[in-house]
């Protein structure tokens, strides 16, 4: 393991996954090793409460998760719902092509639509019941961050994001479960990279605040996570 720095302070510096020209192939084998650490933290499980709620006594639901990767979460909850004989409608947005490729083809025996979309530059579509995000505002300086949250704030009635929490313990925790769980290259080094550009739960907290989500909460989610939800007043 890569000797601890002090992790005071962020450090945001480019991952292998968010180069345009990362080989397909590679990109996709990344994917899939996302989706097994995905699973491993239980990461639709943190959004699978609040939805329940939200389609308790045969309400239709409809939901977005921003920069949804390979899919992986929408797909889970929608499989859930349908289990669950919920009235759940699920659509999810990424900006790469690969990515999108990936989530259709792995949205097999449930109902979802996946869309390109740049989260940072351009406003969601709205009306949706539900607003979620996973393990992306790590990648982004302040300002677009700030933007993004606004653009969650602006598409939805309750808005959750679930993201890496910086601290030393997450540092050594996501390397051992990147190394342990893929034999992917990038996984391998975007992990603890991914880390240090995190924010804790106080900063987020003053992120959400800029973004003009009052009254958001922000709490630990284990492993190695942390929480933000919002709701319209």
């Amino acid at each position: 393991m890569p000797l601890l720095r002090s992790l005071s302070r962020r450090e945001i510096g480019p991952e292998l996954m968010d180069d345009p020209h990362l080989d397909p192939a590679e990109h996709r084998h990344a994917l899939a090793g996302l989706s097994r650490l995905n699973r491993w933290s239980r990461a639709a499980a943190a959004f699978w409460p609040t939805l329940r709620q939200l389609a308790a006594g045969g309400k239709r639901v409809r939901v977005l998760d921003v920069a949804t990767g390979s899919g992986d979460v929408p797909i889970t909850l929608a499989k859930w719902a349908k289990a669950a004989g919920l009235e759940v409608e699920v659509h999810g947005c990424d900006i790469s092509d690969t990515a999108l490729s990936v989530a259709r083809s792995r949205a097999d025996g449930v109902t979802a639509t996946f869309f390109q979309h740049n989260a940072v530059t351009d406003p969601l579509p709205d009306g949706f019941d539900l607003v979620t995000c996973s393990l992306f505002l790590h990648h982004l300086p302040i300002a677009e961050v700030v933007t993004v949250l606004r653009h969650l704030r602006d598409a939805g009635r309750t808005v959750m994001v679930n993201d890496l929490a910086r601290g030393r313990l997450n540092f050594a925790l996501v390397w051992l479960a990147s190394h342990a769980l893929t034999r992917s290259r990038v996984v391998h080094y975007d992990g603890p990279v991914s880390v240090r550009a995190a924010f804790t739960r106080t900063e987020l907290q003053q992120l959400a605040e800029m973004a003009g989500m009052s009254g958001a909460t922000v709490r630990s989610q284990w492993p190695c996570r942390m929480l933000l939800t919002w709701s319209q007043p």
